[in-house]
């Protein structure tokens, strides 16, 4: 199943150049790497993100990503956390996610 992570440009460069990272603040500051569905990413967005740009969605196959816990977050809805780092060997493609007339646009979700 493919999860997926809303990075800013800058923490992508990080993961990037570093080969691992502690996430977002958010991440950081609740202990784990927060990620999204394919049916909860948009509102994630519109959530955390409204009108930033230079995002990236990064799309993070499940399979082997341990330990990976599904935890109640919005409205009971379970949402994938991850308690260790994120390596850049964990991602398995990266995309931009630019904002058109307020609202970010999202490639086609497996």
């Amino acid at each position: 199943m493919m999860i997926y992570k809303i990075f800013r440009a800058d923490e992508w460069a990080t993961l990037q150049a570093d080969g691992e990272t502690t996430g977002a603040p958010i991440d950081v500051t609740d202990g784990y790497i927060h990620f999204s569905t394919a049916e909860t990413v948009a509102e994630t967005a519109a959530k955390y993100f409204a009108g930033v740009e230079n995002l990236v969605l990064l799309g993070i196959e499940t399979e082997g990503l341990e330990p990976l816990k599904w935890e109640p977050a919005r409205e009971g809805v379970l949402f994938p956390h991850l308690y260790r780092k994120l390596r850049i060997g964990d991602v398995a493609w990266s995309k931009p996610l630019p904002v058109v007339n307020g609202t970010h646009q999202f490639p086609a979700l497996s």
